[in-house]
């Protein structure tokens, strides 16, 4: 029996931004699934926008299990994850090791084919989930200021910045094509 797709369903049960106060709860699933969306997003932009050799279809799959690890370890905040060289690094082979945990209960015969989406090296698709993580990030901090919820100040603000140095032109796309609809109301969406 493999556990795998059991284990992958547990993501609704961990909650993101434990260390702040929260307008709205969200979970590693919705997150996962907005990442995929976003990520697809900025993969399209690349490919038919700038010119780019990339499969949008790729880079989405990747997103679904960016933060699949965290099914073993749960979502460690980002003061916490990046304090110091030490616990990045530390964490990073503790995130691999959950990753491997998880993959191996699949059957042989579906291993590689996840483990080749899930545990992905290219560096193009890594830098377009690690950019629609991040993006995801600034969109939930806009949404929560939004809502009155001044506890976000900062991490839009660390967000932002971390967004940006990302100096991808993708991103610069979605945000002058997209963003300012973030902060509408549904009916002025219509």
């Amino acid at each position: 029996m493999s556990k795998f797709f059991a284990f992958i369903y547990r993501m609704k049960y961990i909650a993101r931004w434990s260390l702040m106060r929260n307008t709205r709860t969200e979970n590693v699933a919705e997150h996962s699934f907005h990442v995929s969306v976003l990520a697809h997003a900025l993969a399209v932009i690349s490919r038919d926008v700038l010119g780019h050799d990339i499969d949008p279809g790729a880079v989405a799959a990747a997103a679904l299990y960016h933060d699949m690890p965290e099914i073993l370890t749960g979502d460690l905040p980002t003061p916490i994850k990046y304090y110091g060289s030490d616990i990045k690094n530390a964490y990073k082979r503790i995130e691999r090791e959950a990753t491997d945990t998880l993959l191996s209960n699949l059957t042989d015969k579906m291993r590689p084919g996840i483990s080749e989406v899930a545990a992905t090296d290219d560096p193009e698709i890594k830098k377009l989930v690690k950019a629609a993580d991040k993006l995801d990030a600034y969109i939930k901090c806009l949404e929560e200021i939004n809502a009155g919820n001044s506890d976000f100040k900062t991490a839009l603000r660390q967000t932002h910045d971390a967004l940006f140095s990302l100096g991808l032109p993708e991103v610069d796309y979605f945000i002058e094509n997209y963003l300012d609809a973030f902060s509408m109301t549904v009916d002025e969406l219509q």
